[in-house]
């Protein structure tokens, strides 16, 4: 499994590169228990879906850390790991 870039309120959150290429846009993927979301940095559902509840805080979280989710991708699609990101507090 990757390693997670942030974790809270049971939402466990990564961002890799996939080698099929999937879904073009910037993203992320998440997962609450058996749920999983791809969720683009734009805030549009790619793929899947999280509770209501739980969308709402990952919402806030991606708001918040914005930018260092573009960071992030720009830092994977060189190649590069991408950083922990803190969580919703």
């Amino acid at each position: 499994q990757m390693p997670s870039l942030s974790t809270f309120y049971g939402l466990i959150i990564w961002m890799y590169k996939e080698t099929d290429g999937k879904h073009n846009l910037p993203h992320i993927h998440v997962q609450y228990g058996d749920y999983r979301l791809v969720v683009s940095l734009d805030g549009q559902d790619l793929e899947g879906s999280i509770p209501r509840n739980k969308r709402k805080l990952l919402d806030a979280w991606m708001e918040i850390h914005h930018d260092e989710l573009v960071a992030n991708w720009t830092l994977l699609s060189n190649g590069e790991k991408p950083a922990k990101i803190e969580p919703l507090k």
